[in-house]
């Protein structure tokens, strides 16, 4: 093959059954496959999230779900999880990364997940990917250690970061930004629509809410609070795929109340193959963003809603700064008031056809994995 050796560092079965998680990162490792390059998917775990607590990492729910994802996209021979502060291995030997590390160009670690000095200290090119803009960069100016240090460049799917105008802090690092890539081929426009109405797949909560500077970076649950009585102001349908703890029961309660048609995430994503069925059989989506990614400003977009794209699912998205960089008004629409998405809706129903074409086209002009991954790599490499 041609071009570097690389590794590519992420989550696949940490939190297993989140199938669009597992096609964040299998996107990159596929794309750059795509592209000529030798790749290694590599995955470490911390023992605490091993299922069942206690289990043997070769004997675990997390390791069946790597192993499945593997054979499935044909990953068997370059992907390996490993046990952080442990030689103890699913797939390729510890002794066969200490290898490759050592063959290795580059490698792109995925919040840094990779810690093994041994593997690191092996690889001259060392880039960290920030999925998470905003609450990764502020959490590092408050002294939460995001593991940057041993890293020779940074990367952030925050398109506006660094920008003048985007109050994020960047630590003095220069910051290259890049959209998501998708890789078109394993995403086809999508035939008959199953669920008529407006779909997403997301948690409710993620991880820790910040503040910085007297502003609130908070949580999906925060934004979607915000337009709890959309479903009542229009006939369209809204079913999200949800993750909520049963313990929220006044914001259950709350979108009950208010027509928000739960479905279950693990039953309807629970694989990257159920995940892709899911949104191929949707209408279209109704993305909302932490408030965080809101405001912040700072440019983020799902990956998921990338998947409705490349589908020819129109994407009604919360607007966290994106519309500076990607081409909205057809097949994309950006919103920040019910107002606003209620007209998205009107328009969308009005000309289907139309937005479909434009999504597809979105996809492939602006998220299309040969033009975004070769335009990092020359960031980066040369």
């Amino acid at each position: 093959m041609s071009g570097p050796t690389i590794i590519l560092c992420g989550m696949i079965s940490a939190d297993p059954h989140q199938g669009g998680a597992t096609w964040a990162v299998l996107q990159y490792v596929l794309g750059l496959r795509a592209l000529g390059h030798r790749v290694l998917l590599l995955e470490p775990i911390d023992a605490a999230r091993i299922q069942p607590a206690g289990a043997a990492l070769n004997e675990s729910i997390n390791a069946a779900y790597f192993r499945q994802v593997g054979s499935d996209f044909e990953l068997g021979d370059c992907a390996a999880l490993l046990l952080a502060g442990s030689r103890s291995t699913v797939g390729l030997s510890y002794a066969r990364l200490c290898e490759i590390a050592g063959e290795a160009d580059l490698l792109i670690n995925i919040s840094g997940m990779l810690a093994d000095e041994n593997l690191l200290q092996k690889i001259p090119v060392r880039a960290y990917l920030d999925l998470d803009p905003a609450f990764i960069q502020i959490w590092h100016t408050q002294g939460i250690d995001m593991r940057f240090a041993g890293h020779t460049h940074f990367v952030t799917i925050g398109l506006a970061i660094g920008q003048p105008d985007c109050p994020v802090p960047t630590s003095g690092l220069s910051w290259i930004t890049t959209p998501q890539p998708m890789v078109l081929a394993h995403w086809p426009v999508a035939g008959k629509i199953v669920h008529d109405g407006l779909t997403t797949v997301g948690n409710w909560r993620g991880y820790g809410s910040v503040e910085h500077e007297g502003v609130f970076y908070g949580q999906k649950a925060h934004s979607l609070r915000q337009f709890i009585t959309l479903p009542g102001l229009t006939t369209e349908r809204f079913l999200p795929a949800l993750a909520i703890h049963p313990g929220e029961t006044t914001d259950l309660a709350a979108l009950a109340e208010n027509g928000w048609q739960l479905l279950d995430p693990v039953l309807v994503a629970g694989t990257p193959a159920a995940f892709r069925q899911f949104i191929q059989e949707s209408k279209a989506e109704f993305g909302i963003a932490k408030s965080g990614y809101v405001v912040s400003r700072c440019g983020w977009f799902s990956d998921r809603s990338i998947c409705y794209l490349a589908s020819g699912r129109p994407v009604i998205a919360q607007e966290t700064g994106f519309s500076r960089f990607l081409s909205t008004g057809a097949g994309l629409l950006a919103f920040s008031t019910s107002e606003e998405a209620l007209a998205a809706i009107d328009e969308i129903n009005g000309n289907y056809s139309h937005h479909s074409q434009a999504a597809r086209a979105i996809a492939e002009t602006f998220f299309d994995s040969d033009q975004v991954l070769s335009r990092l790599l020359q960031r980066i490499v040369t």
